[in-house]
């Protein structure tokens, strides 16, 4: 009940943000084999705003639900990339992309564009921020909103497994990873690559410019800190994989996140659902990584 109440004390941080549960709907664009798996095009209706484009992808052989991992773009500053880095990948993540290494797994995958990316890409981040803050809303709310609403979809398709849903991404979809990991148990498992951000250490480092002004939600730290955020993914499975060399993740950020999630966790009794790693890189994925990756969704999902 306290981890509800939490929950909720989360999300009613995110601003003004349109009814939880208002009709969605999908449209299929296109479908095509794609790297070996099969791609949809899609739009979403979401928020009732403005529509969400979106990859579903899964298996050409698929019999019967299968497991289904939520994939977060990062940022980067490549606006026009967005949904396109879950087919196409990027510079700071490894071959293959992660759409056709999930599908080669037996996995499905959904990836949207989020908010001011990719065929959302109309204005620019600064002025949709400040306008939706002018109004009563919070970017980073609209995203996380978007994202869970996706979850809603996604448990709606026939191919997927309700019960073994996976969120996954790279600095800005990490942070999206373990938010939306925290706000709905829905999510089974969470990881999130190089951007396990202690806010206050970050503060402390100076590095608060290195974050687009979509990472920020006003009145976050009079109510949590980000271990406590975090926290509330337990029992649930978690990775988390971090450079030691990312100006994004002070190093004394994650020591104090792995210090006190150890102790969530080991209060469950499930000490082993929990695991930080640390490498001695930048802002990046690398082959090591993606092995670990790989290795923790098919223990946990």
């Amino acid at each position: 009940m306290e981890q509800e109440a939490r929950r909720q004390e989360l999300y009613n941080l995110l601003g003004d943000l349109p009814e939880r549960n208002r009709p969605i709907s999908a449209t299929k664009i296109d479908e095509c084999e794609y790297d070996g798996y099969i791609l949809e095009k899609l739009t979403l209706d979401l928020n009732g705003i403005e529509p969400v484009p979106a990859y579903f992808a899964h298996p050409k052989e698929l019999s019967g639900k299968a497991p289904i991992v939520l994939y977060n773009h990062a940022h980067g500053g490549d606006y026009a990339l967005g949904k396109e880095e879950f087919i196409k990948g990027r510079d700071a993540i490894q071959h293959p992309p992660y759409a056709q290494a999930l599908t080669e797994r037996g996995y499905c995958g959904l990836c949207m564009d989020t908010w001011v990316f990719g065929e959302r890409h109309h204005r620019t981040e600064s002025s949709v921020f400040k306008e939706m803050l002018w109004k009563g809303r919070v970017l980073w709310g609209m995203m996380v909103y978007d994202s869970i609403r996706g979850i809603d979809y996604l448990v709606t398709r026939p191919e997927v497994d309700s019960d073994r849903l996976a969120t996954l991404g790279l600095s800005m979809g990490s942070t999206m990873a373990w938010w939306v990991a925290a706000l709905d148990t829905r999510i089974k498992v969470c990881v999130d690559i190089c951007c396990l951000t202690d806010f206050h250490a970050l503060i402390e480092a100076n590095g608060l410019d290195g974050h687009g002004i979509y990472y920020y939600v006003p009145n976050l730290l009079k109510h949590f800190t980000t271990a406590q955020i975090n926290g509330l993914i337990a029992p649930r499975a978690h990775l988390s994989l971090a450079g030691n060399l990312d100006t994004l993740t002070p190093p004394a950020g994650l020591d104090r996140i792995d210090r006190e999630l150890k102790e969530v966790y080991a209060a469950y009794d499930v000490p082993e659902r929990w695991k930080l790693l640390r490498y001695d890189i930048g802002h990046e994925e690398t082959p090591i990584m993606r092995a670990e990756i790989l290795k923790f969704l098919e223990k946990w999902l």
